[in-house]
């Protein structure tokens, strides 16, 4: 169970990444030690999965964010299986989720441009197995973007 220290940790860590036991301890009232065994806890119990960077994509020439939702001519396991396979080894496929509804799957795609995406397109997402369909959505301008789950204390 989460109590309002682990909460705030949390919060803090999701949003401004790690930073030294000093400095969090400071936030959340704790003792350096203290503040570092809560998070080594947190780590251990696979609350915190990992630490990462958060990079700007324009920065690094990859600022065209494409949504691309893909039906397939089956939905057996051998098809699923083969697909996911495949997704796993294009970089530029940041994201996969397994959907229900119309569409089997979302992929969430990085390009440097439309021209880069129209090559994307042909040489890797319509090589992917089993697609019967494929729907792409380009955005626009991110009007909020993920910066981490809302926690809760229990």
């Amino acid at each position: 169970m989460l109590d309002r220290i682990d909460v705030k940790l949390l919060e803090l860590l999701q949003r401004d990444g790690p930073k030294p036991a000093v400095e969090l301890g400071d936030a959340v009232g704790l003792s350096p030690s203290a503040c570092h065994r809560r998070i080594r806890a947190l780590e251990a119990a696979g609350i915190i999965a990992g630490y990462a960077a958060r990079l700007d994509p324009e920065r690094i020439g990859l600022g065209l964010d494409v949504f691309v939702d893909i039906t397939l001519t089956s939905q057996s396991e051998e098809a699923l299986t083969a697909f996911e396979s495949a997704v796993m080894r294009f970089d530029e496929i940041l994201e996969c989720q397994l959907l229900s509804g119309a569409a089997d799957y979302r992929l969430r795609v990085a390009a440097r441009s439309v021209a880069d995406f129209d090559r994307l397109h042909r040489h890797c997402l319509s090589r992917l197995p089993g697609v019967a369909a494929m729907h792409s959505a380009f955005a626009l301008r991110t009007i909020k973007g993920f910066e981490g789950y809302p926690v809760r204390a229990a």
